[in-house]
């Protein structure tokens, strides 16, 4: 019987009480600022979204990133997904905004073979263009995450989901982003975004995801004291 997992982002602005509106670089919109995300709300915001592979104290300290200023998070997080969305067009990455953090899809058929975790040769310049971003915005952590669909076995596919996502991370560390800075984990037939009833949903579903996590000086200051 296939596996439905489905993640629910709750906004949860009432907890939060942002106040004051940005445009957004991307859709020229107004839109609440994340500034206070950065700041008082960050911390809530975080719990409700998930927290990250090995936990963001630990990383920071781990990975040795400056930290954004609290109040231009946001700002450098838009300026980010305007570049990388440019950077891939027309390659079938998708790269949105999710809460605090930058999620870019990479679908899996583009990126490997069938039931390999060998990144295709044509894809991968789209994974530089990825890493190039990554050392252009420096202060930030990344989780790549590996899903299947509910295809085969749960063994077979987890291993599969774990392979692909070090896949990934091992290429963005070979095209100079610092490994301290990335993670990786397989998450096998979890956390479906389509239904695996027909072969477009079951697509979907088998994917390489990076979620990049600005970090501000604030979380910086914080995690070494």
């Amino acid at each position: 019987m296939a596996k439905r997992y489905f993640t629910t982002a709750i906004a949860a602005v009432s907890l939060i009480g942002l106040s004051g509106c940005v445009t957004d670089p991307n859709t020229g919109e107004q839109k609440v600022s994340r500034t206070v995300l950065g700041t008082a709300g960050g911390a809530a915001a975080g719990y409700l979204l998930g927290g990250i592979i090995g936990g963001k104290t630990a990383r920071i300290i781990g990975a040795g990133v400056g930290g954004v200023a609290a109040g231009a998070v946001g700002y450098t997080m838009d300026q980010q997904i305007k570049e990388l969305r440019e950077q891939t067009a027309g390659t079938g990455v998708d790269v949105r905004e999710d809460g605090d953090s930058i999620l870019v899809n990479l679908p899996n058929g583009v990126t490997f073979p069938v039931d390999s975790y060998t990144i295709q040769p044509q894809f991968r310049s789209t994974l530089d263009s990825i890493a190039q971003s990554l050392r252009t915005y420096p202060n930030s952590l990344i989780d790549v995450y590996g899903y299947t669909d509910s295809t085969g076995s749960d063994s077979y596919n987890l291993q599969l989901s774990k392979q692909r996502a070090e896949a990934v991370a091992n290429y963005l560390i070979q095209q100079g982003v610092p490994a301290a800075r990335i993670a990786s984990q397989g998450f096998g037939e979890t956390n479906f975004v389509a239904s695996n009833d027909t072969e477009a949903g079951r697509a979907q579903n088998r994917r390489v995801e990076l979620k990049i996590i600005p970090i501000s000086q604030d979380e910086v200051n914080a995690a070494r004291n």
